[in-house]
């Protein structure tokens, strides 16, 4: 089918960059909801159920949500270069159903290992649902607004964020952990895969479409659009830079999230807990909402950098006061900064190397990224078993991620972005 070229550059044109750019994230922020909700977001609820039910240490089902993220990470590469060859389909259709297979059987294990399999399970369902998945899959659709049209879908994560843990907790409460597991994984089945199955397109001319709504290949900052191999990629510090911060970023991010559950719930109870969840995920909302009006325009490392500087003083305030307002108060910090974390390193590498070979880079870059990911439910957990509260993890993680934003913007490249 040949793509339709737009007859009216005002109207038109713009009319199409704003449907598509609404239609695509809205789409991704419908699936991210769902994935963050039961996934991402609600692993602190099953870790701190799991360690409430059956007794085990911290530390040690702290190990599984470790696994969770390392098997993601592993994916991640493969993910990306998939999607870019095949589609976004099969890669997320399968995506969804083994997620919602390893939910459902955290409900009903008594061992261990049983845990340790069904986190595995999740953690190859949300590679195939992550970030890289969103991202690569819009990449071909914009150039511009490319930004933009990724901060609109990162707004489904902070909606998860949102009403996951509360739906969880109360679930628990009400029903048992088995039946609510049971029942957040069917009705995320239900929903995603149609909707997966249905209304994903692999690029915009296979519905008549050009990126951006226009034809051509716009380059918003100003580069040729070059075709990079991975091995090139990674020769650039730029790139590496972006690997290494963001890395160190989701160690503090994931490793937080994952605890965080289990460290208001002595201060602040059930419902002070739940209440602070929901703020925190609230606050992630309202900072991506504001990335969504100006991600194209703005100096994207600099903000990243920012972005760590101000989490690093919610952490290291908690560490040091860890008494119910201070945890309050800088969980809902915490927030402002948690979505950004995940929304700035695609867009900064879809800015710096381009649309063409975005797939097979930021799926490399993303799975050094979900490695540190990966560890960092279990530095939590085991500086937490060791030392006897969080104190010490918080503190520590406070002084990687002041660092992480000095790497961050040493790594900017000569010709500027």
């Amino acid at each position: 089918m040949t793509p339709k070229r737009p007859t009216s550059r005002f109207l038109q044109s713009w009319l199409s960059v704003a449907g598509m750019v609404i239609a695509a994230g809205s789409m991704f922020a419908f699936v991210l909801l769902f994935a963050n909700a039961f996934g991402l977001f609600g692993a602190g609820v099953y870790l701190s159920a799991i360690v409430a039910t059956q007794g085990w240490p911290t530390g040690l089902v702290s190990g599984a949500v470790t696994l969770f993220y390392l098997t993601s990470a592993l994916l991640l590469m493969p993910v990306g270069s998939f999607i870019a060859r095949i589609g976004p389909k099969p890669i997320m259709g399968t995506g969804i159903v083994a997620m919602t297979m390893g939910i459902t059987a955290l409900g009903h294990c008594d061992a261990v290992w049983q845990v340790y399999a069904a986190f595995l399970v999740m953690g190859i369902g949300w590679s195939s649902l992550s970030t890289t998945a969103q991202a690569t899959t819009i990449a071909p659709w914009f150039d511009r607004h490319q930004g933009r049209a990724v901060s609109i879908a990162s707004l489904g994560a902070s909606a998860g964020g949102m009403i996951g843990p509360a739906i969880l907790l109360l679930g628990i409460a009400q029903l048992g952990f088995a039946w609510t597991t049971t029942l957040a994984a069917s009705v995320s089945l239900a929903v995603l895969l149609p909707l997966i199955l249905v209304v994903l397109k692999r690029r915009p001319q296979d519905i008549g479409l050009w990126p951006d709504g226009a034809p051509g290949d716009a380059n918003p900052a100003g580069k040729p659009a070059a075709h990079w191999t991975r091995a090139q990629a990674l020769r650039e510090w730029s790139l590496r830079s972006v690997m290494i911060t963001f890395g160190i970023g989701m160690l503090v991010q994931v490793g937080f999230v994952t605890h965080q559950v289990t460290l208001l719930l002595p201060a602040l109870g059930t419902a002070g807990t739940s209440l602070t969840a929901a703020a925190t995920a609230v606050a992630a909302l309202c900072s991506r909402l504001v990335l969504v009006r100006f991600a194209d325009q703005i100096d994207q490392r600099k903000v990243a950098a920012g972005v760590l500087v101000a989490a690093a003083l919610a952490y290291g305030a908690m560490g040091l006061f860890p008494i119910a307002p201070v945890l309050a108060a800088g969980s809902i910090l915490y927030g402002v900064t948690v979505g950004n974390v995940t929304t700035l390193s695609p867009i900064i590498v879809r800015r710096e190397f381009g649309a063409a070979s975005f797939g097979p880079i930021f799926g490399m870059a993303s799975m050094a990224i979900q490695l540190g990911a990966a560890i960092g439910p279990s530095f939590y957990g085991l500086l937490h078993d060791w030392s006897g509260s969080y104190r010490l993890p918080l503190l520590l993680v406070a002084v990687l991620d002041i660092a992480a934003s000095v790497v961050l913007l040493s790594g900017r490249p000569k010709s500027g972005s």
